[in-house]
């Protein structure tokens, strides 16, 4: 008779993509918003979620998500074999190559600055980063973003006072920069073009970070899932489901 504890090793086991085909079942990791995974009425809609169900009709493979938004989590559950992929737009960095394996690029994007169009007490937009000096700048926590700021820090010779919100997403803080609750926020770009569409009243022109690949993670151990994973992108892009899904969350300016 198997042991719970044989169970829950065995459910947690590392695995590449031979043992996923043997159980029919991978076993995905993403964010609640809207680049991710969110519930919207009653169908569950977001980037990565579609993107994931493509994925499971050209594979074959059921497909299991589950939700966090902390991504040191989501890579420590990745690294014990809790997930066989992070479903984020994740930057890829020298650090991170040396440690996990990316997928080809999910998107390219950048980071943006959100701030006020039109300000009531005549600060005017940013547009010179050097102008980010001393200026506090909300991001989500642990979002991506962080390494930049430092980056820019470094770059301007000056403080920018980062604050990492604990509680809300790049699009609650961009709907609190609109109305004039915070100042400033850095998010990607493409989320914040589509935010634009919804609240004119933010400017999302002032770039903070160059152009980045962004893709999905697995472990350095499923080179044969890395493998795959990029052969089913590779024919999602090529009969234009990806393109389709792209423009649904990315292209509504």
């Amino acid at each position: 008779m198997t042991s719970l504890w044989q169970f829950l090793n065995k459910s947690n086991a590392l695995r590449d993509y031979p043992q996923i085909a043997q159980e029919g079942v991978i076993r995905i990791v993403t964010e609640y918003n809207q680049a991710g995974y969110y519930i919207s009425g009653d169908t569950i809609e977001g980037f990565q979620y579609d993107l994931s169900q493509a994925i499971s009709n050209v594979s074959g493979l059921e497909v299991q998500i589950s939700l966090s938004n902390r991504l040191s989590d989501s890579f420590k559950q990745l690294t014990e074999g809790k997930y066989d992929i992070i479903a984020q737009n994740i930057p890829v960095t020298a650090d991170r190559k040396e440690e996990f394996l990316f997928t080809d690029p999910i998107v390219f994007n950048k980071q943006v600055l959100v701030q006020r169009a039109n300000r009531n007490d005549s600060v005017s937009v940013i547009r010179n980063q050097l102008d980010l000096a001393k200026k506090q700048v909300y991001i989500p926590e642990e979002s991506p973003a962080l390494l930049r700021i430092h980056n820019l820090e470094d770059e301007i010779g000056d403080s920018i006072y980062v604050v990492e919100d604990k509680t809300y997403s790049e699009e609650q803080l961009i709907i609190m920069v609109a109305k004039g609750e915070i100042d400033y926020a850095v998010c990607d770009q493409q989320i914040a073009e589509t935010y634009h569409k919804l609240y004119p009243e933010i400017d999302i022109d002032t770039d903070i970070s160059f152009t980045q690949l962004q893709s999905w993670v697995v472990r350095k151990d499923a080179p044969i899932l890395l493998d795959s994973l990029n052969s089913w992108l590779d024919k999602i892009r090529k009969n234009g489901i990806y393109d389709n899904i792209y423009k649904r969350y990315y292209k509504r300016r």
